[in-house]
């Protein structure tokens, strides 16, 4: 069940509070919704004074609960988005990590400049920082037994961070304009592969239904655009007769 963060948040705030300017009305109705239990309510209303600190107890117990399960959350969240990360552009075959970058390689490069090569560089460095924190992450979560969240933040969180330097650096790199010496902003090969990836998964079951020459065009135009296809979406895409 999702946590409601604004509510855990009114705890929250009831909680740092001032003991003595407390609104004790208020706590008691925080403490019915958590637990529904109205005939402890209807005591508590009768003298909330008297049951100040049975109120202060009750909401810091159920607090710590919320917050765990909270944490929980986001860090499911960030394993999710992990995989899509690893999926999309660390999961390739190749066995030489250099290799995958001489499609992403400028025609132009050396007449860049160093800082602008640096960044080509880097990105080559940080695909290799992220397989070896994905590999130790599934040698952490394969153990036997229950792999805590805080023993895998760390490495979710890099990942994530790592991945965004990836990306605005290839967006500098790829924008770079020679002539006028800056960074313009452009939809850039990545993207439009991306893109057409998307495309492809989403279009191809649709025709392999009701196969249609605009949808094979449409589908042979994507295909083209795509960096690096994988064997099994040539192979895919080949059995269509979309491509040849």
């Amino acid at each position: 069940m999702k946590i409601d963060e604004k509510f855990t948040r009114r705890i929250q705030d009831w909680l740092e509070s001032p003991a003595e300017s407390r609104n004790l009305e208020e706590g008691a109705m925080l403490l019915l919704q958590l637990t529904g239990n109205k005939i402890q309510y209807r005591n508590i209303m009768s003298s909330p004074a008297r049951w100040a600190r049975h109120i202060e107890y009750e909401l810091q117990k159920r607090l710590k609960v919320r917050l765990q399960q909270v944490t929980h959350e986001q860090v499911e969240a960030m394993a999710v988005k992990v995989e899509k990360i690893y999926n999309d552009h660390l999961s390739l075959q190749d066995t030489n990590p250099a290799s995958e970058f001489k499609a992403g390689k400028r025609d132009d490069h050396d007449a860049l400049p160093d800082e602008i090569q640096a960044l080509y560089v880097e990105n080559l460095g940080i695909v290799q920082r992220m397989r070896a924190l994905h590999a130790e992450l599934r040698v952490l979560t394969n153990r036997p037994g229950t792999c805590p969240d805080s023993d895998r933040y760390p490495f979710l969180k890099e990942l994530i961070e790592l991945d965004n330097r990836l990306h605005e650096n290839w967006a500098k790199y790829d924008g770079f304009d020679v002539s006028s010496g800056e960074v313009v902003a452009h939809d850039d090969a990545r993207t439009a592969s991306k893109k057409a990836v998307s495309l492809i998964n989403l279009q191809k079951g649709r025709y392999r239904a009701n196969p249609t020459d605009e949808l094979k065009q449409k589908l042979a135009e994507a295909y083209a655009l795509v960096v690096n296809p994988t064997e099994k979406m040539t192979a895919e895409l080949k059995e269509l007769g979309i491509i040849e």
